[in-house]
């Protein structure tokens, strides 16, 4: 039994050696704790690096983003800002028209905008036109820039503009698409008392007084004619410049719907050229209500008046015309409905001599949309001097985006 214990012991006490010899050999010396702090260390020093090089490319990205959002709000990033600052439109209309023997079909017009803003100040706009389907020798129609001009915005209310303009004249010659007056074609006060459209080149400024009151005053290039008006606008193809011209308006909206206008246009020599009988000075006077109420009732009224020191050729010196147009617009199924009924007047007198026309006209506009209308009007002229007259009638459909 004795023996067993003393066995027991021995065996006990050679396992306790055993393992303290392992456990003193899992202890590391200095030197392998040293080189394993070495380690440590070099890949804390990797870590940071990285660690430095990831912030570099966070800042670079966010001053990236800045920078791109810095040129897209001034318009200098590209091909997507432009696109945002460019504005695209236009308007056209396809006419038919049977009187006095003749049917006669002609798309009238083909007229495209091009418009671009600079910055929040500066601001471009132009209007190219084809007439008449086709243009060039020998073809009924033209091609014809009609605006092209800078604007400059001096302050909230006030602006100036240089370039090609239309002239602040009128009604139809400021406001002509298709879709905003009644009538397949323009009003004859407004295409031969006011040869709508009228452009010249020139600057001046526009902008409001007060609230609903604005006004516009230019300086620009004038006419050119011994024959009749509408012949005279030289449409600013090499244009005689010797004797230029100025126009003022003034304009009332304070209103809501109504427009309260008057113009006064001013030129130093009709003619523009030298002659024995020297400068013939022009000037027109023009005036007009505007008025639109909200239950769809509506009255247009225009006064135009030339008066010159001599005779043009057919137009005399003393043209002038005046219209009134009560219309009604509402709703019908799909769209609107509108009718109207106008009465224009058109004197032309020559020394000694007056001329005097009469046109009656009533027809129907209906928009299925507000940029989209077909029209058809029913007109009678009278010639009150040789007491004749003639009947016309027109279809048309119009469009502007």
């Amino acid at each position: 039994m004795r023996l067993n214990i003393y066995l027991y012991q021995l065996v006990s006490y050679i396992a306790l050696s055993m393992l303290f010899v392992m456990n003193v050999k899992a202890v590391p010396t200095a030197e392998e704790m040293w080189q394993t702090i070495q380690e440590q260390q070099k890949v804390i020093e990797q870590l940071q690096q990285k660690l430095g090089e990831t912030a570099d490319e966070v800042e670079a990205t966010a001053e990236a983003v800045e920078a791109t959002a810095e040129a897209v709000e001034s318009g200098s990033a590209g091909g997507a800002s432009w696109a945002d600052n460019t504005q695209l439109g236009g308007y056209g209309e396809l006419h038919y028209r049977s009187g006095d023997g003749t049917d006669q079909i002609d798309f009238h017009r083909f007229v495209l905008y091009f418009g671009h803003d600079f910055n929040d100040r500066v601001h471009f706009f132009s209007e190219m036109e084809l007439e008449h389907t086709l243009a060039g020798e020998g073809q009924p129609g033209e091609v014809e820039l009609e605006q092209a001009w800078i604007e400059i915005d001096l302050t909230d209310r006030h602006r100036f503009r240089a370039g090609l303009d239309i002239l602040p004249i009128g009604i139809i010659n400021v406001t002509h698409e298709p879709n905003t007056f009644y009538g397949v074609e323009r009003n004859a006060v407004e295409s031969r008392i006011i040869p709508a459209t009228w452009w010249e080149a020139g600057f001046g400024f526009n902008g409001e007084f007060a609230p609903g009151v604005n006004y516009d005053i230019v300086l620009h290039s004038g006419m050119e004619t011994t024959t009749n008006i509408r012949s005279g606008r030289q449409k600013v193809a090499e244009a005689n410049a010797e004797h230029p011209a100025g126009t003022a308006r003034i304009r009332y909206t304070g209103i809501p719907g109504l427009e309260l206008s008057a113009s006064l246009h001013q030129q130093s020599n009709i003619e523009a050229t030298t002659t024995d009988q020297g400068s013939n000075e022009a000037t027109l006077f023009s005036a007009h209500l505007d008025y639109k109420h909200n239950s769809g009732l509506g009255l247009r009224a225009l006064y135009a008046g030339w008066d010159m020191e001599r005779d043009l050729a057919t137009d005399g010196k003393d043209s002038d015309g005046w219209y009134i147009e009560p219309a009604y617009r509402f709703k019908a199924g799909i769209g609107d409905l509108g009718v109207y009924a106008r009465y224009e007047e058109i004197d032309r007198s020559r020394t000694g001599t007056r001329f005097e026309e009469e046109r009656y006209s009533a027809g129907v506009n209906y928009w299925p949309v507000d940029q989209v209308v077909f029209k058809a009007t029913y007109e009678t002229v009278k010639d009150v001097d040789a007491s004749t007259s003639a009947d016309n009638f027109y279809l048309g459909v119009g469009y502007r985006f």
